[in-house]
């Protein structure tokens, strides 16, 4: 009997969990393909501006997904870029923005001393559905404000990636 009585209550709190499994996320992914897109996206917003960047997109763990250089563009933004989408990703904010947020915050002031943040502009989340799906970095632009402008025109309405929530 007490048995029977164990083994009843262990299967019904196996079915419980089951049907309320919280042990795992379904989560969006941002393909190659979507971030040869953004990438596609940012050349395009380059070109009007007569210029060759260089552009990293990660996923939403922070992995690389695309590293583009640009012709003609320093070695250096390679890396800035890549720093450029973690940093962004990591905040889920524009870098531009973050960087001034800490200017003004002497709270957060310390955020420009972890080693894989970077705060210079030119990244930006990218969202789907209001959730960060990837990061993309631009480096290479000319100016805090190009990198920054060519960045913010990284969406792909098509498929409802946006860098704006």
């Amino acid at each position: 009997m007490k048995f029977l009585i164990m083994v009843l209550c262990l299967s019904s709190s196996v079915s419980f969990a089951d049907s309320k499994n919280n042990f795992t996320t379904t989560e969006v992914q941002l393909t190659q393909e979507g971030a040869a897109q953004v990438a596609k996206q940012v050349q395009l917003a380059a070109q009007k501006l007569s210029k060759n960047v260089t552009v990293a997109v990660v996923g939403s763990q922070g992995e690389t997904i695309l590293l583009l250089k640009g012709d003609g563009v320093g070695p250096h933004n390679t890396e800035a870029a890549r720093r450029k989408a973690y940093t962004s990703l990591s905040t889920k904010t524009p870098t531009l923005l973050l960087l001034r947020n800490v200017k003004n915050n002497p709270d957060t002031v310390n955020l420009a001393e972890l080693p894989e943040l970077l705060l210079l502009s030119g990244g930006y989340p990218l969202w789907k559905n209001g959730s960060v799906v990837g990061a993309v970095g631009i480096a290479g632009g000319g100016s805090p404000e190009n990198d920054d402008l060519i960045a913010s025109q990284a969406g792909v309405p098509l498929a409802g990636i946006s860098t704006t929530k």
